[in-house]
């Protein structure tokens, strides 16, 4: 496992989380915030799911 790859774990974890992306951004040290969302943007389709399901349990 190479030192990258860890980076690449902790930000997919966090970002499932629900850590926001800019404090991800931050940790990982990313100077643009597309760099953070285009690289770790696989985890977000369970993410949005997850928020349209709140979204509708709080719209009832």
């Amino acid at each position: 496992m190479r030192f990258h790859d860890l980076r690449h774990s902790a930000a997919s974890i966090l970002l499932s989380m629900g850590v926001h992306p800019k404090i991800v951004q931050e940790i990982l040290g990313h100077s643009d915030i597309g760099v953070t969302m285009n690289v770790y943007s696989h985890v977000l389709p369970s993410m949005q799911k997850e928020a349209m399901d709140h979204w509708d349990d709080q719209l009832g």
